[in-house]
């Protein structure tokens, strides 16, 4: 069964494919390059299509942050897991739904704009990095790469169409809230 469906899926995604670029030739647009540009997503999408960062889309949402996270960018994400935000005390989640201007500044402390690659944040031991919030991570790579010395960065760099995603186990307070 499994040979049969790689035989019949090779190709139909290069029809698809090819389709898609001759969609754009007829448009006068640009052609898609390879397969793996038509298949990727911007952040919130690709953030929501993973399926554990339930918790994250709601917050990104209520922020009213979406159409920035889905625009040109490049951005770097750190994003907390589900259970990163499980993690926080009963009731802090709500509270924060509920307090836009406080959801913003947590929100946009995980976010550093242009395109950080896990390469690029080994070199970054012991230095900060600007967040769009304005504030300061500091960064460890010491024993894993930390954040704030609080939050460990359990997967790297998941490309978006418009940045980077790197995950993490716990949620990152800037310093003024």
């Amino acid at each position: 069964g499994l040979y049969y469906y790689q035989q019949r899926e090779e190709p139909f995604r290069t029809l698809l494919v090819l389709s898609a670029g001759m969609c754009c030739f007829l448009n006068g647009s640009n052609p898609i390059q390879t397969k793996r540009d038509f298949f990727m997503h911007d952040i919130v999408d690709t953030a929501v299509a993973a399926g554990s960062f339930t918790t994250l889309a709601a917050a990104v949402t209520a922020a009213g942050l979406v159409p920035t996270l889905k625009g040109e960018g490049p951005f770097t994400v750190f994003a907390p897991t589900d259970e990163a935000f499980a993690k926080l005390p009963a009731g802090t989640v709500e509270a924060l739904l509920a307090d836009i201007p406080k959801l913003t500044a947590i929100l946009t402390y995980h976010v550093v704009a242009g395109k950080v690659m896990a390469a690029d944040v080994m070199t970054m031991d012991g230095k900060e990095a600007a967040t769009v919030n304005g504030a300061h991570i500091k960064i460890s790579t010491t024993d894993g790469v930390k954040l704030n010395s609080a939050s460990t960065v359990v997967k790297t760099g998941i490309e978006c169409t418009n940045g980077v995603i790197h995950v993490i186990d716990t949620v990152i307070m800037p310093p003024s809230a």
